[in-house]
């Protein structure tokens, strides 16, 4: 771990936005799955969400090489359970979806703690998701066709809510708590050592300014 390294990895962790967060139901395609992912990193998302009934996601190469250890990921059985868990959270649903009380996407204020719901490839968002959201937004699509690709989609919607979070000063400092952030920098920063840590049951060791670890538990003693 370089200092240059470093300095880098705590930039990106100082941006991302602990109540805004993505919950995708049921996509089936790993290249939509993955796509999803990378959006969610380019704003800043520190979790995202995913309806799997059989508590499973699904697994595509460039998610489990690259994006997947940036952003954490939570699995639900249903939409219901994840919503009950945003509301816990005091985060505003806002389901993408074509309803008659839609309201075109950039209206929304997502300024709010925000969870966003994307419904799967061929059914698009649930009965649940659509009746729980808080608003039905929507991009108003001016051709043929009636809808985006659901990865798409998502990225013109989150990309608007960064910008709108931008401009409130959102990114401008690290807005988690000290133990998470402390937590996850150490897995961004020695993942191997992190896994050897939670196997053996240990608490992290603190890093130097420079990122180097102090106490090293696995270091050999001489």
């Amino acid at each position: 771990m370089t200092p240059e390294r470093y300095n880098k990895t705590k930039a990106v962790l100082n941006r991302r936005q602990p109540d805004l967060t993505l919950l995708a139901e049921e996509t089936q395609k790993t290249h939509n799955v993955a796509a999803l992912l990378r959006t969610c990193d380019s704003v800043g998302i520190y979790c995202m969400h995913a309806v799997s009934p059989d508590g499973k996601f699904p697994r595509h190469r460039k998610v489990e090489s690259g994006t997947r250890k940036w952003v954490d990921v939570r699995a639900h059985k249903t939409t219901d359970t994840a919503i009950q868990s945003f509301r816990a959270q005091g985060l505003q649903i806002l389901t993408a979806t074509v309803s008659q009380d839609s309201i075109d996407y950039r209206e929304a204020d997502y300024t709010k703690p925000t969870a966003l719901i994307v419904g799967s490839e061929l059914r698009g968002a649930t009965a649940v998701a659509t009746a729980e959201a808080d608003h039905c937004i929507e991009i108003r699509m001016l051709g043929m066709v009636e809808s985006l690709n659901v990865s798409v989609a998502a990225a013109l919607i989150l990309f608007e809510a960064a910008r709108q979070r931008e401009a409130a000063g959102l990114y401008n400092a690290s807005r988690l708590p000290e133990e998470d952030y402390r937590r996850t920098l150490f897995e961004w920063c020695y993942p191997h050592i992190a896994r050897r840590c939670r196997e053996a049951g240990l608490v992290y060791p603190f890093l130097d300014d420079e990122g180097c670890i102090l106490n090293n538990p696995f270091e050999a003693k001489d």
